[in-house]
């Protein structure tokens, strides 16, 4: 049985999977989930993903739901350089995926949230939200520039998951017209994201898992 990637197409946390998949040679069947048919709350999902969130994968049997959970399972499973080895390379891996999910990930995908995600259920966008988020995010990007003004990727030399990690609400910014990862303002972040978001893997799914 091969990899199945339960979710959406569209969806930045299946596309994070995806991603990882596609940089490893995985090939895997996307099961598309109806969020219209409420099929994300059915008893049958939820026996799988007891939060009712997408994605999960169903790896032969194995199931592993959390899309960073998921890529890590990915690389530990068939190998590579997205996990590095040693204590204090994996070290600052954990870090800098920590940096990702607490001071990227909450405002970065917060903007989408508000203006597109909002509209898209008949909601109204809090621009007040946006612009908090906004303002929270380029604080938080001054730290990635003094980081990558010492290194490569935000864990060293190599690139890691954690990079990849940073795609799928990345790509949204710019859509949002919020162009604070490409603008040049900050030279080192501007030259990390155009090399993590080129790379042949996310030009892959960018569009659709």
């Amino acid at each position: 049985m091969g990899l199945k990637l339960i979710g959406s197409p569209v969806s930045p946390c299946t596309r994070r999977v995806s991603v990882v998949c596609k940089e490893l040679g995985i090939p895997y069947e996307l099961v598309t989930v109806d969020f219209s048919k409420g099929e994300h709350k059915s008893p049958a999902f939820l026996e799988k993903q007891p939060f009712g969130q997408i994605p999960y994968i169903d790896d032969g049997g194995f199931i592993v739901f959390e899309s960073r959970a998921i890529c890590r399972y990915l690389v530990l499973k068939h190998g590579g350089s997205l996990i590095p080895k040693g204590i204090e390379a994996q070290a600052k891996f954990e870090q800098a995926c920590s940096i990702e999910m607490a001071n990227f990930d909450p405002f970065a995908g917060g903007i989408p949230f508000e203006l597109m995600y909002k509209p898209f259920v008949g909601e109204v966008a809090d621009s007040v939200r946006v612009e908090e988020h906004a303002k929270t995010l380029n604080a938080k990007l001054d730290g990635y520039e003094k980081i990558l003004s010492k290194q490569k990727y935000l864990a060293g030399e190599e690139i890691t998951l954690a990079d990849l990690f940073h795609l799928p609400y990345g790509s949204l910014l710019a859509k949002c017209g919020h162009n604070c990862l490409e603008d040049g303002s900050r030279p080192n972040v501007t030259r990390w994201w155009k090399d993590v978001s080129s790379r042949p893997s996310w030009q892959a799914v960018k569009d659709g898992a």
